[in-house]
């Protein structure tokens, strides 16, 4: 059985025991969670309009991590112009550890 979540803007598709690296959310290392359901999956699927009643995902945090760093560089030709701007994305790894479904 699979769930589609939302956090962080984002949709997830996740299992039971499954690691996903989502957006940063705010909650210490060890925390759990639990997360409202947009969609259960399996052999008779519910899709909630839009959420499925009844329906939950608990997490567990892992641990808070960042991304790889991205440079935007823009140059303007003869101009003697250029701007360089490093970025890291602040992620947070989670265990998935109960689907609860209605």
């Amino acid at each position: 059985m699979f769930a589609v979540i939302k956090t962080g803007g984002k949709q997830y598709r996740v299992a039971a025991d499954q690691v996903v690296t989502v957006g940063k959310i705010e909650a210490e290392a060890g925390a759990s969670l639990t997360l409202p359901v947009l969609m259960l999956g399996g052999e008779s699927p519910k899709v909630g309009a839009p959420l499925v009643d009844g329906a939950s995902v608990t997490i567990e945090v892992v641990k808070h991590t960042r991304g790889g760093k991205i440079i935007a560089f823009k140059k303007r030709r003869r101009q003697n112009s250029r701007r360089k701007i490093g970025h890291r994305q602040d992620f947070t790894v989670v265990r998935v550890t109960a689907i609860a479904g209605a």
